[in-house]
Order: structure tokens, then C-alpha cells, then sequence
């Protein structure tokens, strides 16, 4: 994948194909035939054909199309680039489908397809925009509960000692790895991973306070390779060392 935003000509070969990424399909002009997962729909000027990343997809146009295609280069670009509207941003991406443009949409089409999409800047910005339109429109689910902190507070605890993947966390929520990343820098204001290592430097504090176990024994139990990486966490995060957080913990009960 060179670049986000790119025109391309259809023609009446016919191309079948699938990429790991998510993909955007605007009209322009003529028609595009297009089959995605065994369903058959068409892309005409000013409609849009969201093909969700892996999907099984093949196209030909017997008369000749233009279109004006977005490869969304990751989750994390759309997370970033999105703000607010990652969440729909997300949600638009999941199923394959097509629907038209509205008004202001197609004339961000048009002017984007006649400009010169090759500058990066000019096509990472174009590309943001016409998702977040798009995202906008998106409707939200009727209701939309809170991420199971308490869940995932238990579960990190309880595997701190192990390597944990964001893909764990999301299936307790019951979300793809992308919406659940999506969702849940949102509602805490950092992202699932640095919420794990913060959760484990907590515990290992509390070990240290709480009990007699050596340093290197907490270390192994809230998941550091060894005590002197374990240390350094504590001095970055807290600012004080294993002896430091001990030493304090005595004093108090004094």
C-alpha cells in the first residue's frame, strides 16, 4: 500500500483479491461491479463501497470507471487521525456494504479526486476527513455500555505474572481488538497496554509493601524478566525504588 488516497480505472478485467487492510471505494464516473463475500453490488458516481480489511473481494467495469480509492493504513492511523469519531470510524469498517454520499461528501470527493493526492500531507488529511464524514454518520448503538474495568482489573491481576495481548482484554469485552483499543483509550485517556503496565507496577508496589518476598520473586510475579527491569519501572512510574517503597511502607507503620 503506497499511498492513502489514489484514482484508479476499472476496465472489464476482472480483478479478484483480498488485503489486509480496510478499503474505501468512491464513484466518479461509469459503474464498477463489485462482489464482496459472494454478495454482488455496484459502485456508481457519488456511492461508496466499504470493503472491511480481509475481505474476499472481486471487480471489473465492461464500460470503463474511475474511482477514488482509501486505503486506511491501520486501527492505530484511524484511532489517531479520528479522535472522537474512532468508534464509528471503526464500526463503518466492519461489514462489507455500499450506500451514496451525501452532498457535501461528494463535492469533498470531486475536489480531492481533481487535487493533487500525491502530497502526503494533502492526502492524510483528505483521507481523515472524508472518514470522519463518513464516521459522523455513522449511527451510535442505542445503548453503549462502559468497558468492564473491574473484569479486566481481575484478569490482569490474576495473569500479571504472564504475557497479556490487547486481543485478551477485547474478547472480555466482548470487541474486536481495534474498536476495543478504540474504546478504551477514549473512556481512560491511555491506551490498554500502558493501562497493563501501570496495573502491574501497582501490584508489584503493594507486594512490596505488604509482604517479605524478595524483590526478584515480585518482579517474576507481575510479569518483568528481571529485577533490575522491574526497578527501573518503579523508579519511571513512581519515582522511588523497591528499598525506597519499603522503607516508607515501614515508617508509616510505625
Amino acid at each position: 500500500m503506497n499511498s492513502i488516497l489514489s484514482l484508479r480505472h476499472y476496465s472489464h478485467e476482472l480483478i479478484a483479491h483480498s488485503h489486509a487492510h480496510a478499503q474505501l471505494v468512491f464513484g466518479l464516473s461509469g459503474r464498477l461491479e463489485l462482489e464482496m463475500d459472494g454478495r454482488g453490488s455496484q459502485v456508481l458516481r457519488h456511492s461508496l463501497a466499504v470493503v472491511p480489511a480481509a475481505t474476499r473481494h472481486a471487480c471489473g467495469s465492461p464500460g470503463g470507471s474511475l474511482c477514488l480509492v482509501l486505503d486506511v493504513p491501520s486501527a492505530n492511523w484511524l484511532c489517531d487521525s479520528l479522535g472522537v469519531h474512532a468508534d464509528n470510524g471503526l464500526r463503518l469498517l466492519e461489514r462489507p456494504h455500499t450506500h451514496n454520499l451525501g452532498p457535501a461528501q461528494h463535492q469533498l470527493v470531486d475536489w480531492l479526486a481533481a487535487g493533487p493526492i500525491d502530497d502526503p500531507v494533502i492526502a492524510r488529511q483528505g483521507a481523515a476527513l472524508l472518514l470522519a464524514s463518513l464516521s459522523a454518520d455513522t449511527p451510535r448503538p442505542a445503548t453503549a455500555a462502559r468497558l468492564p474495568l473491574a473484569a479486566l482489573d481481575a484478569h490482569i491481576d490474576r495473569h500479571a505474572a504472564h504475557p497479556l495481548q490487547v486481543a485478551d482484554l477485547a474478547r472480555l469485552a466482548g470487541l474486536s481488538g481495534a474498536r476495543f483499543h478504540a474504546r478504551f483509550l477514549a473512556e481512560s485517556g491511555q491506551t490498554p497496554m500502558d493501562y497493563v503496565r501501570q496495573r502491574r507496577l501497582q501490584l508489584g508496589a503493594q507486594l512490596l509493601r505488604d509482604t517479605q518476598l524478595a524483590v526478584g520473586e515480585i518482579a517474576s510475579r507481575v510479569g518483568y524478566s528481571s529485577q533490575s527491569a522491574f526497578t527501573a519501572a518503579l523508579v519511571r512510574q513512581l519515582g522511588a525504588t523497591p528499598r525506597e517503597l519499603r522503607r516508607e511502607a515501614r515508617d508509616k507503620s510505625r
